[in-house]
C-alpha cells in the first residue's frame, strides 16, 4: 500500500505490482468517509437529491468494476467532512500482468453531497510509471455529469456504460501519438502551453522561476524519446507531481520546489487541458505531414 497525506486532500491507492487489487470498504471509510453518506448535508434544500456514492459503487462492483484509488477533499467546515467532495478510480480487475509503460483504462467517479460538486463520470487513462508505485494519470475526459435531482441513480448507472465507450477511444492515443516525432520547437511549444496552464494567473501571466524547458526533462530512462506520447507524459508528470527546483528571482533568492497537485478539481482540470493540448497538436502534425 502507498498512503499520501497533504493539507488539502487524503489519498489512498492500492499498490501496483503488475496487477491490482480492490480497496476494501474499511480502507475507503478511513480515507474518504464522505463516500458513505446516504443523505444530503443539512445545508441542502429539499430539491437536492443525494446520490449515495457507496450504493452506486456497490452496484458497479457487481458489474465487475473495483475501486483501486480514492481521494477526499479537506472541508473547512468540519461538519461537512462526511459529505464533502471525493473521487474514486474504478477498474475492471482481471489476471492481466502489466509492464512499465503499459496503459490502463479506468472510470473516474466524482461526487459530493454538500452541494460542492455534481456527480461526474469520466473516462481516464493511467500509465504505469513503475511497478512498485502509483500509476500516473495521463488523461481525464468529460463524459457524463448527473445533477442531484430527479432519478439520479438510474442516470449514474446508464452514464457508466457511456463512459466505457470513451475508454475504448483512449487506448488508440498512445500508439497514434507515439508515431509522431517532435522537433525541439514543437516540444517547447507544448511545454510552454503546459507551463502557462500550471503556473499562469487568470490573465495568463507567469511569475514562477520554473522554466518551461524543465518540464521536458525525463525522470526515467523510458521517457527519453521525442515522440508526442512520451513528450506529453514527461510534461504531465512535472505538472501534476511537481518536484521541480529553481531559485526565486526576488529578495534572498531562496530555493523553491513545485508542489504536487492535490486538489481534486485542479487535478482533473489540468489533466483534461493537457490531453486536449496534446490531441490538438497531434491533429496539426498529422495535417502538416
Amino acid at each position: 500500500m502507498t498512503f499520501n497525506f497533504s493539507n488539502s486532500v487524503y489519498t489512498k491507492t492500492a499498490r501496483f505490482d503488475g496487477t491490482a487489487r480492490a480497496l476494501t470498504e474499511d480502507e475507503m471509510r478511513r480515507i474518504a468517509p464522505s463516500i458513505f453518506a446516504i443523505e444530503a448535508h443539512e445545508s441542502r434544500s429539499e430539491k437536492f437529491r443525494a446520490i449515495p456514492t457507496i450504493e452506486v459503487l456497490r452496484g458497479l462492483q457487481k458489474e465487475g468494476f473495483a475501486p483501486v484509488g480514492v481521494k477526499q477533499s479537506r472541508s473547512r467546515d468540519e461538519g461537512k467532512r462526511e459529505f464533502t467532495k471525493h473521487m474514486i478510480r474504478l477498474r475492471r480487475l482481471d489476471d492481466t500482468k502489466y509492464r512499465v509503460g503499459d496503459n490502463v483504462c479506468e472510470i473516474i467517479l466524482k461526487n459530493a453531497n454538500d452541494g460542492t460538486s455534481a456527480y461526474d463520470l469520466m473516462a481516464g487513462m493511467f500509465r504505469i510509471a513503475c511497478l512498485n508505485s502509483l500509476v500516473a494519470q495521463t488523461s481525464t475526459l468529460d463524459s457524463v455529469k448527473v445533477r442531484h435531482s430527479g432519478d439520479a441513480i438510474t442516470n449514474v448507472i446508464e452514464g457508466t456504460y457511456r463512459v466505457l465507450g470513451e475508454t475504448e477511444k483512449l487506448l488508440a492515443a498512445p500508439q497514434d501519438w507515439g508515431q509522431i516525432k517532435l522537433n525541439r520547437d514543437a516540444q517547447m511549444a507544448l511545454a510552454e502551453s503546459a507551463h502557462v496552464l500550471r503556473f499562469g494567473d487568470a490573465e495568463g501571466n507567469v511569475t514562477t522561476p520554473i522554466r518551461p524547458e524543465q518540464l521536458l526533462v525525463p525522470r526515467r530512462i523510458e521517457d527519453q524519446g521525442n515522440d508526442l506520447w512520451t513528450t506529453a507524459n514527461k510534461i504531465q508528470e512535472h505538472v501534476i507531481r511537481g518536484g521541480d527546483h529553481a531559485r526565486s528571482t526576488e529578495g534572498t533568492r531562496r530555493r523553491i520546489t513545485t508542489r504536487p497537485v492535490q486538489g481534486i478539481d485542479q487535478d482533473i482540470k489540468l489533466n483534461k487541458a493537457l490531453w486536449m493540448l496534446t490531441d490538438k497538436l497531434a491533429k496539426i502534425m498529422k495535417n502538416a505531414a
